[in-house]
């Protein structure tokens, strides 16, 4: 039996050696004992997004992406400034995450089946709703994307907007010519120079683009047409269910924040409420915190230090003219439905 054993054991084991590396179960990682240990959470970002990720006149970092970041440095570490943002192209975002460069990445990436069964990353839940727009330039005429047959048009390598664009001007049987760029300003540049007749990417990094230009921001048109679905949020790698579920449990606890009226204004009259989500919520009663491996008072710290999310969408995206449309709450018509803190 004992030989029999050793064999089985044996073979097992050449045949774990002989598996590719994608198909081995790595030992897990322990990233919450990592920034901890740092004492700051590394989170990538977009390197010039306003409204998402962009550092302001000061040198601070900005955006919703950017405050999503926070809000988890926030829950883990109790202090929502202790974040290093580090910028992520679109080419490297990913291998700098699968690398452990970055703990997570927040970078207006969108999740797809493809992403998530092959790179070994887990998409921890959407902080914005999105969809694949077009802009021109206003003098052009066009006012539709079936208008576009011919156009040259500027656009990121390595996206799901690549793959849309292709994607829809075949659909309608158009032809057009890519000008494709990796880094973004030099992308923009592209665009206002001429040497593309349209700029596509998702609708709101469009009007972000557009918001930024001041008093130019007149020359361009943003059309109608919505090609695509782009969930937006946070990515973690795959097999730390710990951390993923601290990333994925920040996001809705400003999102319940927001469901049961609780701001960083008027957090302290909540105090005496007799409602029991608004008691859990606070880690008043139970033990939620605890059990997802953190501080009991965890989404107040969030809430305090950070925001609601209706309180991060109004510092970040309101001024770019975007509404909150599909970004409500579900009790308000939009798509974001927080679970049952309980």
């Amino acid at each position: 039996m004992t030989r029999l054993f050793t064999f089985a054991a044996g073979a097992l084991a050449l045949l774990a050696a002989a598996l590719p590396a994608s198909a081995q179960s790595p030992a897990p990682a322990d990233t919450v004992a990592a920034i901890r240990a740092r004492g700051a959470l590394l989170c990538g970002v977009a390197p010039s997004t306003p409204g998402f990720s962009a550092p302001d006149s000061r040198g601070e970092w900005r955006g919703i992406d950017v405050d999503t970041c926070r809000a988890v440095a926030a829950a883990l570490l109790g202090d929502a400034t202790k974040v290093r943002f580090v910028p992520a192209s679109t080419q490297q975002r990913f291998t700098m995450l699968q690398s452990g460069e970055i703990d997570m990445l927040v970078r207006s990436t969108t999740w797809t089946l493809g992403r998530e069964a092959s790179l070994g990353l887990s998409f921890a839940g959407v902080n914005f709703y999105d969809g694949q727009g077009f802009l021109v330039r206003r003098d052009s005429g066009v006012t539709t994307a079936t208008r576009l047959d011919g156009a040259t048009v500027c656009v990121q390598p390595g996206t799901t907007t690549e793959l849309n664009l292709a994607d829809y001007f075949r659909t309608n049987r158009m032809r057009f010519t890519p000008v494709v760029i990796d880094n973004v300003e030099e992308l923009r540049n592209a665009f206002r120079s001429g040497r593309c007749d349209v700029y596509t990417n998702d609708a709101s990094s469009l009007a972000s683009f557009r918001a930024g230009e001041g008093p130019n921001a007149e020359r361009y048109l943003l059309l109608p047409e919505i090609i695509s679905k782009e969930p937006l949020g946070p990515v973690v790698r795959k097999g730390d269910p710990r951390f993923f579920d601290i990333v994925r449990w920040s996001l809705f606890a400003q999102l319940t924040a927001e469901e049961l009226g609780i701001t960083s204004e008027n957090m302290g009259t909540f105090n005496d409420s007799t409602n029991p989500d608004v008691q859990r919520f606070l880690g008043r009663t139970g033990e939620l915190g605890r059990q997802l491996g953190v501080n009991n008072d965890w989404a107040v710290q969030i809430v305090r230090q950070v925001g609601n999310f209706s309180e991060m969408w109004e510092r970040n995206i309101t001024p770019l003219g975007i509404q909150r449309g599909i970004n409500n709450l579900w009790n308000r018509g939009g798509l974001h439905y927080p679970p049952p803190m309980r």
